[in-house]
């Protein structure tokens, strides 16, 4: 499957890869930008690629039969989204309870066009003490581009900025959905 993988990646889409995922059991991995549903194929492909697991959450309720198999097959871990629950600490948990656990999330939240991120990601990183890697998903370059694990600081507004600059510029599959990082 993984011959196959690149062989689609590379050779038939004509992508390239920069940079390479860091040697990291936890992290909280963001992909920007998030602008269609072929996104999640294209993140199925590149991760066959690299040879890792990486995860994702979605609503318990997707976990049951008939298809629950299917999403913990493909690295799903279900999630309690109600009001009653605090979804930081309970995908923080998450890391605790598994060896290994890089959580894929889109900090857009959205395919559509957004002028600011959620900011669940950084916080579920700080709480469970792990690194945000970012990955980039570049149509208008045809890329995959990688970042180094990035630690949490006290200061967000800092580090938001670092996250906005490593995006600069990145086109998404829908072009005018892309985000336009404040720089």
């Amino acid at each position: 499957m993984r011959s196959l993988a690149k062989f689609i990646y590379f050779k038939l889409f004509g992508w390239r890869m920069t940079g390479s995922f860091p040697e990291v059991e936890k992290c909280v991995v963001i992909v920007v930008p998030h602008t269609s549903w072929v996104d999640f194929f294209l993140g199925v492909l590149v991760r066959k690629i690299m040879d890792r697991e990486i995860n994702y959450i979605a609503k318990k309720s997707l976990f049951k039969w008939p298809f629950g198999w299917y999403f913990r097959w493909t690295g799903g871990a279900p999630i309690d989204r109600s009001k009653s629950s605090d979804t930081v600490k309970s995908v923080a948990a998450l890391f605790d309870q598994r060896k290994v656990f890089r959580l894929a999330l889109a900090p857009e939240g959205t395919r559509k066009k957004v002028s600011k991120w959620k900011t669940g990601f950084y916080h579920i990183a700080k709480e469970a003490n792990v690194p945000i890697v970012m990955v980039a998903f570049d149509f208008g370059k045809k890329e995959v581009k990688f970042s180094e694990p990035h630690w949490t600081t006290t200061d967000q507004k800092a580090d938001f900025q670092s996250y906005y600059a490593f995006f600069k510029g990145v086109l998404g599959k829908v072009p005018e959905y892309s985000f336009d990082a404040p720089v």
